[in-house]
């Protein structure tokens, strides 16, 4: 007889197998559909079923060997099951049903994501079609592309889960009824989509760079995708300087990487960093990529001055050799450019270390009254520390335990409740 324990041991392995496989391929397998089939808003459909096969069978079959192919496999018998059930299946369809079904083999051949071309360039195009607003064009490509959950999403921007779900539902379905192809756009529509892209690919970037919920700090498989598809970018556009100054951001911060958690996973903040273990080759592609923006001389925008910060940081040998009055100039002159409560709580930490905490307390008493963060985790963890500089103990545990209690993701609680208890000794 079969132990329960076991068995409950192997649904969480494979749930974890699962929900780790959907982060790293999650985009990849929407986008072979879409291309598959043309039709984007069953593509994710598709793999959300395939999904929740692997769910039900992996626990007691066990987790493939190539678990991406599986799920893509899985999907595409679903796609064609679909077809078949049609009243009239055209020849096309039948066609392409009879090709799939012959080369259906998810482990004959590694999963390998390079043999898509760049499909998931083409979806980052499609969720960020001008038919669509902003805001759903942020939630459908954070969804497809980042392999976020509609939480994880609500979460990110301060917003009810419920309103992320309608605008994705929404969204696919203007996109059905616009017909949108699944391609690369003309050139011609490039300045009216590069915004948009951009923006969104900043977003899954920042998404995996601190996991705004989860067990993990950081995901670094976001970040990567983010940022191979932000240099795919940057060359179809190459007089654009903001997508070779978002290059040149990731870039910067992906360097850091192998300094910013222990080995257990537990965060480390940037000026505890070992500076040994940075990537220095990533440091020097960041500059570059920054110089080749700056030699368009059409001057910074938000994205060159973003990189600009973190510039300032990648090239101190140390903490202490930090210029935090240029990272103070930088923030003031972003704040200009494209002002935001979090631009004002960032500058407030750098005034704390340029000039000392009691200025910068006064910028973020200023944000707390405004209520324009509210419900977000690190205004009261900057506020703490700075309360912390100050001698002020009590208000600084109190506010530690605040962001600990907003914050979704579990390192970040973790490190934030340890703040806390610390000033108990």
């Amino acid at each position: 007889m079969t132990d329960t324990g076991d068995l409950d041991r192997a649904a969480l392995h494979a749930r974890r197998a699962v929900e780790a496989v959907w982060r790293i391929e999650s985009a990849r397998i929407v986008a072979t559909l879409t291309r598959i089939s043309g039709d984007f808003g069953s593509a994710e459909d598709l793999a959300q079923e395939a999904l929740a096969d692997a769910l039900v069978q992996w626990p007691t079959e066990g987790v493939p060997q190539n678990p991406g192919a599986w799920l893509t496999a899985v999907a595409k018998r679903k796609m064609i099951d679909g077809w078949r059930r049609r009243e009239r299946l055209d020849s096309r369809y039948a066609t392409i049903a009879h090709d799939l079904e012959e080369s259906i083999d998810p482990d004959a051949l590694p999963w390998d994501p390079d043999t898509i071309g760049d499909d998931v360039l083409r979806l980052v195009f499609i969720s960020c079609h001008p038919v669509l607003s902003r805001e759903a064009q942020v939630a459908l490509t954070l969804r497809v592309v980042g392999g976020l959950t509609t939480e994880e999403i609500a979460h990110a921007f301060l917003i009810p889960t419920a309103t992320v779900q309608q605008r994705i539902v929404r969204a696919k379905k203007t996109l059905a009824a616009a017909k949108v192809p699944f391609e690369v756009p003309d050139r011609s529509e490039y300045p009216a989509r590069l915004g948009s892209v951009l923006g969104v690919l900043y977003l899954v970037f920042n998404e995996g760079y601190a996991a705004s919920s989860g067990e993990q700090w950081l995901r670094p498989e976001l970040c990567r995708e983010a940022l191979r598809l932000g240099r795919l970018v940057a060359e179809m556009v190459p007089r654009e300087p903001e997508a070779h100054a978002l290059v040149a951001l990731m870039e910067f911060q992906a360097s850091r990487f192998g300094a910013r958690t222990t080995p257990d996973g537990t965060p480390i903040l940037l000026l505890d960093q070992d500076r040994s273990r940075w990537d220095r080759a990533g440091i020097v592609r960041g500059s570059r990529a920054l110089a080749r923006a700056d030699a368009i001389g059409r001057g910074r925008g938000s994205y060159g001055l973003q990189a600009a910060l973190a510039e300032c940081h990648a090239t101190a040998r140390t903490a202490g050799d930090t210029d935090w009055e240029r990272i103070v100039v930088l923030y003031e002159a972003l704040g200009r450019l494209a002002p935001s409560p979090v631009v004002e709580l960032n500058r407030a930490v750098a005034v704390s270390m340029a000039t000392g905490p009691a200025t910068a307390l006064v910028i973020v008493d200023g944000l707390v009254a405004s209520g324009a963060l509210a419900g977000f985790h690190l205004l009261p963890s900057v506020r703490g520390e700075l309360l912390d500089r100050l001698g002020r103990t009590d208000e600084a545990r109190t506010e530690f335990l605040a962001a600990a209690s907003l914050t979704g993701n579990t390192a970040e609680r973790a490190l934030l409740l340890d703040k806390a208890a610390r000033l108990d000794q």
